[in-house]
């Protein structure tokens, strides 16, 4: 068995620990630091739009079809719905249960409607409409030069893995010139993990420098709502659906945990993106099932964000003494299915869709979001790892739906756990290689 040590998620966990010491005890210091944990995060996002065309094109043009892309597509979708929507049913519950923002009693005339007025701004410049044609990026290259939507890569995978599977052998020369540079960009990726620890701690000490502990304790009730809102979707929602898959949620956590640590202390769940898909490869999910639903959860399957979305609404009408009706709650949750996927892409995004959700209620003005600006930064996190954790299931469950889920990989990989290495070295060849069957892929992965 390696050292400690030797595993990475140790020393993300010793960086993110270090980088909250230095942000609470020297919070100028801290905040000059953010320019670590925003260039980690920078040549992650780099990486992943080529890394996602490579993986679905390969994918699709190895021996799928477009029946099937679209079987999946249907599959996701439909898992995707029903639980963002119990997210937001169990916001909505847990806001009403634990009321935290009861005796805030906060004056609606001295809020700084100033400070959230951009993230206004942006949500009614949003509609489905314009959300659709987003999708649809004005060139070819400018789907990973431009915003960075992973749609926008998918759209074009599906579409170009699609044509050169109909090419046939026409197609081949090309074909091999995606799979060797698909080589290249995980090798790539392997090597920016290695930053994973400075970019953590970097981005935690800025966090805790920039807002400071001090600044939890007024909203402490909405900050503990929440993360145990969170913890409690996770283990029991999430729990659930697991069993009836046939694994445990506690034991898939445990197998995640360096990519959590990363997500943990940058507050982004793109920064773990591409160890997941590799992840889920390795627990016996096909490439094609994991390349079609991860960049598709990440715009859609947002279940911490639903959760966030919901309680924070409710958050702000308690502490301005706003009582909603059952109706409006309603409302707010009906709004907030289509909002929460309206944004994705956008900067800012967690705001913009409650702006555009408190839009259904009158009664709250959009001021009132200036009362929990301060600590967004915090709720983030919590966010983050709930998205994720909800993709890695909502992929391994499509996969089993599928019938392209190896349960004995699974099983294998989950009572084995993880070596904490996101992207080994040894295993970039039996990842990539089209041509390899299932249990030579399962025996060079698990040979580290």
């Amino acid at each position: 068995m390696k050292r400690i040590t030797s595993h990475l998620y140790f020393w993300v966990l010793l960086a993110i620990l270090a980088g909250g010491c230095l942000g609470i005890v020297e919070p100028q210091l801290g905040v000059k630091l953010k320019p670590l944990g925003d260039g980690f995060i920078a040549l992650v996002k780099m990486l992943i739009s080529p890394i996602i065309f490579c993986t679905v094109v390969l994918g699709i043009s190895n021996g799928g079809d477009m029946k099937k892309v679209g079987r999946v597509g249907v599959k996701a979708f439909t898992y995707f719905e029903v639980i963002s929507t119990l997210a937001l049913a169990i916001g909505l519950l847990v806001g009403n249960v634990l009321k935290p923002g009861h005796g805030f009693n906060a004056d609606p005339h001295t809020l700084d409607a100033s400070a959230v007025s951009n993230y206004a701004k942006k949500a009614g410049e949003q509609s489905t409409i314009d959300f659709v044609l987003h999708i649809i990026p004005k060139t070819f290259t400018d789907a990973f030069t431009g915003s960075g939507d992973l749609l926008q890569v998918l759209l074009l995978a599906l579409l170009f893995g699609y044509a050169m599977q109909r090419m046939g052998g026409q197609g081949r020369a090309v074909h091999t010139f995606i799979e060797e540079c698909s080589h290249i960009f995980f090798a790539m990726m392997n090597a920016v993990m290695k930053l994973a620890p400075i970019g953590a701690g970097g981005a935690m000490a800025f966090t805790l420098g920039k807002y400071g502990v001090a600044a939890l304790k007024p909203l402490a009730a909405l900050m503990g709502g929440f993360y145990l809102c969170c913890a409690l979707f996770v283990l029991v929602v999430l729990g659930t659906v697991a069993a009836a898959t046939g694994f445990s949620i506690v034991r898939l956590i445990a197998y995640l945990k360096a990519e959590l640590l990363m997500v943990l202390g940058t507050s982004s769940s793109e920064s773990a993106l591409v160890p997941l898909m590799h992840k889920l490869e390795r627990l016996g999910c096909s490439k094609s099932v994991v390349g079609l639903v991860v960049p598709a959860g990440y715009s859609f399957n947002l279940d911490g964000t639903n959760i966030y979305l919901t309680m924070a609404v409710l958050f702000v009408a308690q502490a301005l003494n706003i009582e909603l009706s059952l109706m409006q709650q309603i409302s707010i949750l009906g709004v907030a299915m289509l909002t929460s996927k309206g944004a994705s892409g956008v900067t800012g995004a967690g705001f913009i869709t409650l702006a555009a959700t408190l839009a259904v209620v009158p009664d709250v003005p959009v001021a009132g979001l200036a009362l929990i600006l301060g600590v967004d930064r915090f709720m983030s996190e919590a966010r983050a790892l709930t998205n994720f954790i909800g993709n890695a299931v909502a992929t391994i469950v499509v996969a089993r739906w599928e019938g392209e889920l190896d349960r004995d990989a699974l099983r294998r990989e989950l009572s084995a756990g993880s070596d904490g290495t996101s992207l080994p070295d040894e295993a970039q060849a039996a990842v990539l290689a089209p041509a390899a069957s299932t249990d030579d892929v399962l025996v060079a992965r698990t040979a580290n």
